[in-house]
């Protein structure tokens, strides 16, 4: 945003401009506390001089009506060296959002690119796919510059992220396994979204005709989900996946997500369960996602639908921990599942 402004002022013929001008020039993108500060920056840098006889506006942090502009003090040297560099790189190389965002960005940025335009000079697009550590040591020597060190925000900058072919592989489960479930067809296994949960349940394992027991990690599970048949070799099982998490509108997506990729049931009874407790608060800057909702709710009768729809509704939701460590074994023990 700042570049935004020192551009304009730059390339400005009259020597003065008024408040309202560089109101217009933002455009509403950032609030007036922010765009009072950066006016106050650029007073400070010299750049902007307050034109006192104009008066200044009656705002909490108040701003000179006008102000007299001082070309001479505004840093032009990076902006002047990006559009050198646009006939230097690679033309699949981008450099625009870089006129929008700060010099300190840029010389950051700098190495990295140059990196990268060598790398293309070398070799061109990669046609073959790779992992995001193995892509990061070929490109710029350092495994963990995509996922850790800003390396994947600057490709999609440049607008070479597609390009680089980076796949992602699942991380291994984290699950335990019952051995007394070994001889049964089709396999049962009950994800739980949160570790409280999983560790609860580990002890009740045995109890159970459950093949597994997998901690789900939030939404890891959704990509992990793959790996399940991969580590435990269920060539000759049919698996028959449960799901239980949070009854919260980002449980019930995680749960939407990962049926849509591996077909994945309610554990209805630990959800029934749940609706006997009161209602907590506290995620009522969570997203509703209808879709996922609405199939959510076709595992109850009318009534808990209308009593999941209003808890949610106020902000409400219901977590796994209502339920104790007993209460949680004894549902997963006693209740049918098939």
């Amino acid at each position: 945003m700042d570049n935004t402004i020192l551009s304009f002022l730059q390339a400005r013929k009259k020597k003065t401009i008024l408040l309202t001008e560089l109101e217009r020039l933002v455009g509403g993108q950032i609030n007036y506390g922010d765009f009072a500060l950066l006016i106050n920056d650029l007073e400070q840098k010299g750049i902007l001089i307050a034109v006192k006889q104009q008066g200044y506006n009656q705002k909490t942090i108040p701003l000179a009506n006008s102000y007299r502009i001082v070309q001479s003090k505004i840093p032009a040297d990076y902006l002047q060296e990006i559009e050198r560099f646009h006939f230097l790189l690679n033309p699949l190389i981008k450099l625009e959002a870089y006129y929008s965002l700060s010099a300190s960005e840029w010389t950051n940025d700098l190495p990295y690119i140059l990196l990268l335009n060598d790398f293309l000079k070398e070799q061109g697009l990669p046609a073959n796919d790779a992992t995001a550590p193995e892509r990061s040591y070929t490109l710029v020597g350092d495994e963990k510059w995509i996922d850790e060190k800003g390396g994947k925000k600057l490709l999609e900058r440049v607008g070479l992220w597609t390009a680089m072919n980076i796949t992602y592989l699942p991380d291994p489960l984290m699950l335990a396994v019952n051995q007394l479930a070994r001889g049964e067809e089709t396999s049962l296994h009950l994800v739980v979204e949160n570790k409280t949960a999983f560790h609860a349940l580990l002890k009740y394992l045995p109890d159970t005709n459950f093949y597994s027991l997998i901690y789900g990690a939030g939404w890891k599970i959704t990509a992990d989900i793959l790996m399940l048949d991969k580590q435990l070799g269920l060539k000759n099982h049919k698996p028959c996946i449960y799901y239980f998490g949070d009854l919260d509108y980002e449980g019930i997506s995680i749960w939407h997500t990962l049926n849509m990729r591996c077909p994945t049931l309610l554990a209805l009874p630990f959800y029934q369960a749940l609706l006997s407790r009161p209602a907590a608060r506290g995620k009522e800057n969570q997203v509703c996602n209808e879709e996922a909702l609405a199939h959510f709710l076709t595992y109850f009768p009318a009534p808990e639908q209308e009593k999941i729809k209003n808890v949610l509704a106020n902000g409400g939701y219901y977590p796994q921990e209502a339920l104790s460590r007993k209460e949680l074994g004894a549902i997963w023990r006693d209740a049918s599942w098939s």
